[in-house]
């Protein structure tokens, strides 16, 4: 198996310790353990005793009970702890997929959502948002990208980069048509519980039948990457037990703290997601009032959940504004080209308390360069 240099994290490991302001983080404002703790009474004393043995290869299964409040009817026994959302697509696809299998993948989108099974010998057909349509899906594409050979579709809601958030008619006919067709829909939904208004907010794919898997972190809504917790939930037990059996080539298990800390997390999630659309909210209006101002420089879809953006670059190659902008600013964003997208757009992150310091250098860079031109 042969898989290509990850562009965005190449990208990301060049540039991200030592650039002033990350204005393309997509996960939001993080916080310290002591911050965390600081949510449930007793839980600093009660890290202080977590064993630091091996931890079920599962997840603990305190932590899936408490993962299991995300979704309408799920056990612990559906719910499979992975190190970070990264191990849990890797080994979905390296489990269920094999070699000439048929998928098709929504695009632009993270690139292992789509190089994993690349890499194995698959057959990828991308599934494209299209600005001019508001980055939305065309189920009528969908249907003609699906061929006999075809095994999975992976989606994206909400979705990296864009923020489009599928209504839910589309998506309940989404899950309808992978149904009818014996298809597996892989669902990443990293970002759910990150919805503007919160009456839009999807169901999760996984409760909709045993032909979905829903992908959920830590790393996003709840602004907690450091942990290093991702999961899949599933009822379909064979491919919770085939990824099961293929997580023990990986991290066979999960760090002990990390899970005692993920636990505390997920029960005080409503808190942690609440603090961090606060801030999603008010950067929103930043950046509104950029774009407006700044209309002859660019063209924004505005989000509608999410922690990012992906506005268009109207002056030349993204790349190289974004290139110049990093070097003579210290602020960075992220080209389009590291999702494969070469029209120029960039991504722009949402979820950080500094936006608006970052904004205010990236005006300053704008007006030098409108002087020279």
């Amino acid at each position: 198996m042969q898989l290509p240099p990850f562009k965005l994290e190449r990208y990301f490991a060049k540039y991200e310790f030592n650039t002033e302001f990350l204005l393309c983080a997509s996960d939001c404002e993080s916080m310290s353990i002591a911050d965390l703790l600081a949510f449930e009474e007793g839980a600093a004393e009660k890290l202080q005793q977590a064993w630091l043995g091996y931890s079920e290869s599962q997840g603990s299964r305190a932590l899936r009970q408490e993962i299991c409040a995300l979704y309408a009817n799920l056990q612990p026994e559906h719910i499979l702890v992975h190190t970070g959302a990264g191990e849990a697509i890797y080994l979905f696809m390296r489990s269920m997929l094999n070699e000439n299998d048929h998928v098709v993948v929504h695009a632009p989108g993270y690139q292992s959502l789509s190089e994993v099974a690349k890499g194995m010998g698959c057959s990828v057909s991308l599934w494209l948002a299209r600005e001019e349509n508001n980055w939305a899906l065309n189920l009528d594409e969908l249907r003609s990208l699906v061929r006999r050979d075809t095994k999975a579709i992976v989606v994206n809601v909400p979705h990296n980069p864009t923020g489009y958030l599928m209504p839910r008619a589309d998506f309940d006919a989404l899950n309808r048509f992978a149904q009818e067709k014996n298809l597996l829909l892989f669902s990443d939904e990293v970002y759910r519980e990150s919805e503007y208004d919160p009456a839009t907010r999807l169901p999760a794919a996984c409760d909709y039948g045993e032909h979905a898997v829903s992908l959920g972190v830590l790393s996003k809504t709840y602004g907690l990457a450091g942990l290093r917790i991702g999961w899949i939930a599933t009822r379909n037990k064979t491919i919770y037990e085939s990824m099961a059996s293929f997580k023990d080539y990986t991290t066979i298990c999960n760090s002990a703290p990390s899970e005692f800390l993920a636990e505390v997390a997920m029960r005080q999630r409503v808190k942690l997601a609440e603090r961090n659309l606060e801030i999603i909210k008010r950067n929103l209006t930043v950046m509104d009032d950029l774009f407006t101002r700044r209309a002859d420089l660019f063209a924004w879809v505005r989000p509608q959940a999410g922690t990012m953006g992906f506005p268009r670059w109207l002056k030349g190659a993204a790349e190289t504004f974004c290139d110049d902008l990093v070097k003579k600013a210290g602020v960075l964003l992220l080209p389009g080209s590291m999702y494969g997208d070469f029209k120029n757009h960039f991504r722009v992150g949402l979820g950080r308390k500094n936006l608006p310091q970052a904004v205010e250098r990236l005006e300053e860079y704008l007006d030098k360069i409108s002087i020279l031109t």
